[in-house]
This record gives structure tokens, C-alpha cells and sequence, in this order.
């Protein structure tokens, strides 16, 4: 269920902004037109790059989120969010605020 939104999201925000999918760090995420990955999907959860200042913000919105660490060695990524499937209605709208972010931060 979490990966079919997750593409859902892909192919809306495609359709919408040009993005694409694609890899990094051998995990699915999405692209701007630029290459750069702005979310990716990661144990069932979609992860969001917001900037540090905002996750900060973010985690008190929702709880269990963590920065992401893909590579387990609990070394976490400072501008990415993990977001738990509790809060997956608000998935579309962290993937845009991640795409502007990514777009406006080059």
C-alpha cells in the first residue's frame, strides 16, 4: 500500500513538475528536472529532503519521524525526514515542499 502511494505521488508530481524517478543509494526516490533527488521511499515510509531548520520543526508535527539513515551505520542525514505511513495524507504535500526546497537550494 505505502509503495503504490509512493509511485502515485511519483507519477503526480511527474505529470505536474517534470520529475522522474529514479536511485540513490540503491533506494527508489524522486528528481527534479536537474537530477537532484528531493524524496525517496525506504522501508516502507517516504523520506524527505526539507532542510535542517525545518525537519526541526517537522518532527514535533510528526511524531516517529527521524532523520534518515540509509545506510543503517547510524550516521543520519541532516536535511532528510523519515516520515512514518501515520502520516501518509501528508506525503504529496512533503514531496512539494521537498521538490521547491531541493529546486530553490542549488
Amino acid at each position: 500500500m505505502s509503495k503504490e502511494l509512493y509511485n502515485d505521488i511519483g507519477q503526480e508530481l511527474s505529470n505536474q513538475f517534470d520529475s522522474t524517478a529514479g536511485q540513490m543509494f540503491g533506494k527508489p526516490c524522486l528528481k527534479t528536472t536537474e537530477n537532484k533527488a528531493f524524496a525517496a521511499f525506504f522501508k516502507e515510509e517516504m523520506v524527505f529532503k526539507l532542510g535542517k531548520e525545518e525537519i526541526t520543526f517537522l518532527k514535533d508535527k510528526y511524531p516517529n519521524s527521524t532523520n534518515w539513515d540509509p545506510s543503517g551505520k547510524k550516521r543520519p542525514m541532516k536535511d532528510w525526514l523519515q516520515v512514518p505511513t501515520d502520516f501518509k495524507d501528508d506525503w504529496e504535500m512533503l514531496a512539494i515542499q521537498a521538490l521547491n526546497y531541493v529546486e530553490e537550494n542549488k
